[in-house]
């Protein structure tokens, strides 16, 4: 797990000023294909580039982030002509529904060609007498030149022993970020050695993404078009998934927050933890009759988009056993939709993959936007809005402690749980639950292979869960503290079993 979350680094600060600019052109462009085209001059100063060697390759790179965030698809590198940064907008500058997958890319330009895997020994080497290294070694792959320890690369099979036993801690492990952090193998490596997605494969989370320290992974973005929406004079109505707490300044409460949604333009603002209540009981009523009662095997949680998608491509077999309850983005969404049939809802949450599950045909989501943390900031930091300063209005009392603490690792099937004790007291509960999607696969093996019978099984492809999500602003101890105190505050722990 990357150690980067929640540090201010160059590489978010440039993130968040896509965002903004792209929020910027939608707010005040007059004409929209010169001030985008304008845009990497604007963010890229001649004087001072600080990412790149080059100013050129700098704004190459923010030509592509552009891209994605007006919701476009990289240009092809591989064409004579790979286009102006501006072709497709026109497709673009509309505000239905625009995610064509893939949703996470791979800027080449951007990409460093990390060594996927290798062993090296750096200057730490102290040339020792016992050179354990070399004695370890199944292949004699390693020899002492002027002294030092080198490994030679082709034999090397990169079983890690030489690392395990050097005194010096000399040998160094260099794995690609992006790589090391994906649970289900879908980094590839082009022809360059740059890294690439298997779109096949990959579910979505955005890991690589946060994990990826020269920022050369980025996903798509309905920023533009939820503006252009707003603008419109249509009705939208926001739902902030639980994880919102605290994401946005360690002074800015939930009744803030809502108030600042309002002012930015939304006519109301519902919590997802609403639709998630009505999930746990109904849950926790099939668990009690088709789990414990033998008849199913074991049941998996359904609310993240990248742990059902992994579980169905990885184990298709599971499928029956995934939750068909709607995911609390859904429900809530329902929810909104009956009481203003004419309104558009926009999903705003941690979450990258939830982009896809809003888009997706077999399930009509009800969802016309998702946003998420980070590129919601954007859109106050476009517009001014300081939300330190805002004065709350309503109370933003919607859901119980069970349906807000889904917002973190276990909290689904904690709630489950407790839905279970409270209304079918004497039923022995099996929880079990899985963080990031490498934790989630064995968890999935071990239920394939009868290891977990009668449990009810919560997956997360985040670690920590959804407080943890790629599109976050905050680092994660301090977001799961903020998530439990928002559900400790709740008026009920629990909701009613006839969905009150």
């Amino acid at each position: 797990m990357s150690n980067m979350r929640g540090i201010d680094t160059p590489v978010r600060q440039r993130r968040r000023r896509v965002f903004r600019e792209v929020a910027n052109l939608a707010y005040t462009s007059s004409n929209l294909k010169d001030d985008m085209e304008a845009l990497p001059y604007k963010i890229v100063d001649y004087e001072k580039s600080q990412y790149w060697e080059s100013v050129y390759r700098d704004r190459a790179i923010v030509r592509e982030r552009l891209r994605l965030a007006m919701g476009m698809s990289l240009r092809p590198e591989n064409r004579d002509h790979p286009g102006h940064l501006t072709e497709g907008l026109e497709e673009s500058n509309i505000d239905e529904k625009y995610y064509e997958p893939p949703l996470m890319q791979v800027i080449p330009s951007a990409c460093n060609a990390c060594p996927e895997n290798r062993y090296e020994v750096t200057s730490a080497c102290m040339g020792c007498v016992a050179h354990p290294c070399q004695s370890v070694c199944p292949k004699q792959a390693i020899t002492m030149i002027d002294g030092k320890s080198v490994i030679d690369q082709e034999k090397c099979i990169r079983c890690g022993k030489c690392k395990e036993v050097c005194p010096y801690d000399a040998v160094s492990h260099k794995e690609r970020p992006c790589k090391a952090v994906c649970g289900v193998n879908a980094i590839k490596s082009d022809g360059f050695g740059r890294a690439c997605i298997d779109s096949e494969i990959c579910v979505s989370c955005g890991q690589c993404m946060v994990s990826c320290p020269f920022g050369a992974i980025a996903d798509k973005s309905q920023i533009f078009q939820l503006i252009r929406a707003m603008q419109s004079g249509r009705k939208i109505i926001a739902q902030v998934a639980p994880a919102f707490v605290g994401q946005f300044g360690p002074g800015v409460t939930p009744d803030m927050f809502q108030a600042a949604l309002k002012e930015l333009g939304f006519a109301d603002v519902y919590e997802t933890a609403l639709g998630a209540d009505l999930g746990c009981i109904k849950e926790a009523e099939h668990y009690v009759k088709e789990v414990a009662t033998g008849n199913q095997a074991f049941a998996l949680t359904s609310c993240c988009p990248s742990w059902s998608m992994m579980a169905k491509k990885l184990f298709p077999e599971t499928i029956d056993k995934i939750s068909n309850e709607l995911t609390p983005m859904v429900a809530t969404a329902r929810i909104i939709k009956e009481k203003y049939p004419d309104a558009s809802v926009v999903f705003i949450g941690p979450c990258a993959s939830k982009k896809l599950e809003a888009s997706r045909r077999t399930v009509r989501s009800d969802v016309d936007f998702v946003i998420t943390f980070e590129e919601l900031t954007g859109m106050f930091e476009a517009k001014g809005i300081l939300l330190e300063e805002i004065r709350a209005m309503d109370a933003l009392e919607d859901a119980t402690g069970a349906g807000r603490g889904y917002g973190v690792a276990g909290g689904v099937a904690d709630a489950i749980k407790k839905c279970i004790e409270t209304y079918h007291p004497g039923t022995e509960v099996k929880i079990e639950h899985a963080e990031s999607l490498a934790e989630c696969r064995k968890m999935l093996l071990l239920a394939k292979a009868g290891r977990k019978n009668g449990c009810l099984i919560e997956g997360m492809a985040c670690p920590g869960g959804c407080v943890a999500g790629a599109g976050t602003n905050i680092a994660i101890p301090q977001a799961m503290k903020a998530v439990a105190g928002f559900q400790n505050a709740a008026r009920k722990q629990v909701p009613d079993r006839n969905g009150a």
